[in-house]
């Protein structure tokens, strides 16, 4: 059986890049890896120490999240993203936003019979989580592209790879079409807080969802906006008869996140000021990447917010990847994320500042 799943899972597709990491990483200056979405700066100090204050914790964490986490989530979710009135029913826990989507269509019982609906350029996980339960897919970027019935569709804005951002009239379309063909509509905002052309907007928005939660879920996770990969801290949101259909499930299946996990992102929620700051460091890295790319040829696409540059010199992605690693610089090839991306490259700003600098350096030389 498990011999039959790995067969139908596409090849992890970091895996493909052994040559040409190795490459990079002979650079005699070291490499600078792009490659990944993983956060490099410290996970602030405040939130550190709320996980070290609530490390005696002898008896299990609930499912659906502590009184504390909830009052967090619920006031983030106002205050932020413009969400109608909370309770505890409408959340829920996650072990970051991977476990979500990877595991999605199994929690609702999807199976050969189903849809599954995603970005034409798109995380893999929505496509694995998809073939785990042997449902049908299909990529499409907007209701109109399509066809069939979908049980489940996602949306992800900010984008990954790409960074586009879905603006209040395309998410309205989307909600329609999802109440209107019965499908549960999941919004994958783990990037919310980083757009820099354009302002990203929830699905749990009033002015998305006219302050109905029906058949909706919002997918967040801190991984992004408070360096807290580490301690894969998430949560789901939504309509609250879906959301307590999936705290049942979790629970026999133990899916809950530690106590400590769920003070530090209790704390982490509350406080703004940091993600200004990681905001700001982002942004200087996006720019100073952005104009060493274009100074050797290449082209930025979309990139309105995220943690990515979208670039291309008109040319398959993995020559241009390879071109990058032969100056110590590894990038993601835009086809690990559908056949639309096969002339692009994802370049992640998950790297330090002196990191980033030492990339745009090389490339100044050409």
């Amino acid at each position: 059986m498990l011999n039959y799943l790995s067969r139908r899972l596409p090849d992890f597709p970091w895996d493909t890049l052994a040559d040409v990491t190795a490459l990079a990483r002979s650079h005699p200056g070291g490499m600078v890896d792009l490659s990944v979405g993983t956060p490099v700066d410290d996970t602030p100090a405040f939130i550190r120490a709320a996980l070290e204050g609530a490390s005696n914790a002898p008896g299990y964490p609930t499912v659906w999240g502590s009184d504390a986490l909830h009052e967090a989530v619920i006031g983030y979710l106002r205050r932020r993203w413009g969400a109608p009135e909370l309770n505890r029913r409408h959340i829920t826990t996650a072990i970051g936003t991977k476990e979500v989507v990877g595991w999605l269509p199994t929690l609702l019982g999807l199976g050969p019979s189903d849809l599954v609906v995603f970005p034409s350029l798109a995380y893999p996980t929505y496509e694995v989580g998809a073939i785990m339960v042997g449902a049908k897919t299909q990529r499409a970027d907007a209701p109109e592209q399509v066809t069939g019935k979908p049980a489940l569709i996602w949306i992800n804005s900010p984008a990954n790879p790409h960074g586009a951002v879905l603006g209040i009239d395309e998410m309205r379309a989307w909600v329609a079409f999802a109440r209107e063909t019965g499908a549960i509509l999941a919004s994958d905002e783990c990037y919310g807080e980083f757009g820099w052309d354009a302002e990203p907007v929830s699905v749990l928005d009033t002015r998305v969802n006219d302050g109905d939660l029906t058949g909706l879920l919002n997918v967040f996770s801190a991984s992004k906006r408070s360096n807290l990969a580490g301690y894969r801290a998430g949560f789901l949101a939504g309509d609250p008869v879906l959301v307590q259909e999936l705290v049942a499930l979790r629970k026999h299946l133990g899916m809950m996140v530690s106590a400590p996990v769920q003070a530090a992102l209790a704390v982490a929620l509350g406080d703004q000021t940091h993600v200004d700051a990681q905001r700001a460091l982002y942004q200087r890295r996006r720019a100073v990447m952005a104009e060493a790319l274009t100074g050797v040829g290449f082209r930025v696409e979309a990139s309105q917010g995220g943690l990515y540059l979208w670039a291309t010199r008109d040319e398959h992605g993995r020559q241009s990847v390879a071109w990058l690693a032969e100056r110590g610089i590894l990038t993601a090839p835009g086809d690990f994320y559908g056949p639309a991306g096969a002339n692009f490259i994802r370049v992640a700003m998950t790297e330090t500042d002196e990191r980033i600098d030492a990339g745009a350096a090389r490339l100044a030389q050409k």
